[in-house]
Order: structure tokens, then sequence, then C-alpha cells
């Protein structure tokens, strides 16, 4: 049955939206962010499609990590090729990774270490966003096209603040284990800040009369051991801390964290060049255990200052170091949230503290970190601080 065609003497519907300025759209598609999203809206119309590439603020969150085991051999040369440099680092970072962590591990030994189990180093993995429709650069895993993060930015033109987000933490830790991580690079790193727990313990409810002066607990009312509070001790680390593994289980937090750090750095290299316009980039995971930032300054120095590239894998090179090292057996924060074996290290290259004007402990390091965390860090560099360093690796 046909259609009835319209009177073209009745006044025809209007469609509301269309009278929106091409501002408000843009202001509507930055509060989307997600990448996937804005993708779809570029299907909508003609219009949609030339005013997403205007977008300033975009968030791509990595799918899944796809191993190269997995994809065909027939294809693998061909698409690797077409990936183009950004595609093929992200392969080479955990294969990057894997081999001065475990090399860690073994001097270490083989309890505690934080890394059983998540790394293998006879295959490599590329990271990637999944889409409804094939491009240069794509990998085919199980029916579903996937692209790297730079394939997926490529039409954007005027991004300013950039957002990736991984599916999870490269470090694998034990479960209660509580790991976190936040560095600032430029060409190089800037400073990091970690913070870890041997365990963590929540909604811990205890009486005003159980805590000491500092904010710490005796333990034994919570676990139903001898008294191994820290509320009348002068922050000092305790003996037991060298001779149990304390120490060498932070060696390894501080080292993989750097080189997580310093893996990341180095694939956002390509992303950087290309979009100009960022002001603020920010590599983060879904788990939350590591955030790696950049400002525009930051941005601007890497592009006019080559990285250091580390000769043993794809990564940034670390620069000699100065750490600072805050440590409390048994810390309760104020949420009820007790961690054991609290430990927050301060890391700055060496060279900046003599060339830098120095910035107080707590002016940045009690930012760190999201709540209740942040009031942990607050808390750990009251206690004494321990000044160590490390040479560059």
């Amino acid at each position: 049955m046909s259609s009835v065609p319209s009177d073209p003497l009745l006044p025809q519907p209007i469609d509301h939206f269309d009278r929106l300025p091409d501002s408000i759209l843009l202001l509507i598609f930055n509060k989307i962010g997600d990448v996937k999203a804005l993708g779809r809206c570029c299907l909508v119309s003609r219009r949609f499609h030339s005013l997403v590439p205007q977008v300033e603020n975009v968030v791509v969150r990595v799918d899944c990590v796809i191993s190269d085991d997995d994809c065909s051999p027939s294809s693998s040369s061909d698409k690797s090729r077409a990936a183009g440099p950004f595609s093929n680092l992200f392969r080479l970072v955990f294969g990057g990774i894997v081999k001065p962590l475990q090399a860690l591990g073994q001097f270490l030994g083989p309890k505690r270490s934080i890394l059983n189990g998540t790394l293998n180093p006879h295959s490599s993995s590329s990271l990637s966003v999944g889409s409804d429709c094939g491009d240069d650069g794509e990998l085919d895993q199980g029916g579903v096209t996937h692209h790297s993060p730079t394939q997926v930015l490529r039409n954007f033109k005027e991004i300013r603040f950039l957002r990736i987000e991984l599916p999870s933490g490269e470090l694998g830790i034990d479960d209660g284990v509580l790991l976190k991580w936040r560095a600032d690079f430029g060409s190089t790193l800037d400073n990091c800040v970690i913070l870890g727990a041997a365990s963590v313990i929540k909604d811990v409810h205890l009486q005003v009369s159980e805590f000491g002066n500092d904010g710490c607990c005796n333990y034994s009312n919570i676990t139903g051991g001898s008294n191994v509070g820290i509320g009348d001790d002068n922050g000092s680390i305790p003996e037991s801390f060298y001779t149990n593994g304390g120490l060498k289980l932070r060696v390894v937090w501080t080292i993989s964290s750097l080189i997580a750090a310093s893996a990341r750095h180095y694939l956002l290299q390509p992303i950087i060049a290309e979009h100009k316009t960022l002001d603020s980039l920010i590599l983060t995971d879904a788990d939350g255990q590591g955030v790696l930032r950049m400002n525009r300054d930051q941005l601007e120095e890497l592009r006019v200052k080559p990285l250091s590239a580390s000769s043993a894998s794809k990564r940034t090179q670390v620069p000699a170091l100065n750490m600072k090292l805050w440590y409390a057996p048994h810390l309760e924060l104020p949420n009820g949230v007790v961690l054991k074996g609290a430990t927050l290290v301060a890391i700055k290259p060496s060279e900046q503290s003599a060339s830098k004007k120095e910035v107080s402990d707590a002016s940045w390091l009690s930012t760190a970190f999201e709540e209740p965390y942040g009031t942990a860090a607050k808390m750990l560099i009251k206690r004494r601080t321990y000044c160590l360093e490390m040479n560059s690796f």
C-alpha cells in the first residue's frame, strides 16, 4: 500500500532538536565523553557526524587485553603492519614489564611475589577498544573487531582532556593487599607516590579507648593476638620489618609500580605527538591501581624533548631517584578501615631536588589518592621519615 504524500499546504512538523545551536550540542557531547557513545552519535545524522570530531573531552575505555597467541597466524603480520606503531607497542608492553619484574621476583624469592601468574613471558598482548565497524589497525577476536586507542582517536581533532582507562592494573596482587600509585610525567618522571598495605580490614568498630594519640589502634582487639598496637611508639620502623621480608616486599611494590608507570608513559608518545591541543591526559585502570597524569606543560615538554627509553624494554627510562618512606605497622582510618603494614613512598628524580624549589610533602601527597586513602597518606607523613636513593634503571 503506497504512502499518502503530505500536503505541502499543511505546516510541517518541527524537529526542535535541530533548532539547538552547535555550541549546545557540543556541550552535550562533551558531557557524554565516552568514545563508543560518541561513535554511535556520529551515525545519527550528518550534523552529528561533523560535530563529534570537535569534542574536547574524550574518555577511552579499553575493553580487553588480547594475546597475540589468540590471533590467527595468517592475518597477524598484515594487521601488525596496518595497526601502526601504537598497536605494536601495546603488544610489547607486558613483555617489557615481565623480564625485570620476574628477575626481581626470583631475587626476592617465591614468597610474597605479587607477580605470580600475572604475566606470561612467552606471549605478548595488545590493548583494544571494541567496535562495530572495520578500519585500519583492527584486530579480529572471536568475530568482534577491536581497535587500538590511537585508531579510535584518529578522527578527533580538538581533544583537550583525554582519559584512557585500562581494564585492570598491570600488577597482580593477592586478595586483601592494597597497592596504589600515582605518577606525573613530562619527558621523564616528575614524581610518583605509592601507597601500600599488607592487608586491609574494613568496617572495624572499636572503642575510643582502644586508640592511641596518632590514630592507630591496638591490633590485639581485632585479632585476639598479642598487643602490637603502635599508639605509644615514636614512628620508628620495628626491627621485624627488616627481618620478616617486609622491606623486600616494599622494594617489589616500588620498582614494579615505577616500571608499570614508565611503560604506560612510553606508549602514550604517538597520541601526545598527534593531538597537540591536549591540556590534560590521564591513563588509569578500572581497578584504581595506578594513575599516570600529564598536564599541558608536561605534554609540551615531551613533544620538544625526546624521552630517554630503557634499553631493556619498551618503556621510559626511570632516572636516579630520591625517595622518602613512611611506615606504620597498623593504621586505623576515621571510617574504621585498618591498614596493616601501611607504607607510603614519595619519589622524585635526584636532579629535580637540586634544580627545582622543593614542594612540601603534605601539599602533594595528601591529594594523591581519593578517600579514605588520602587520609591515610596525611596520617603517614606525620610519622618518622626514612630517606632512600635508587639508581636509574
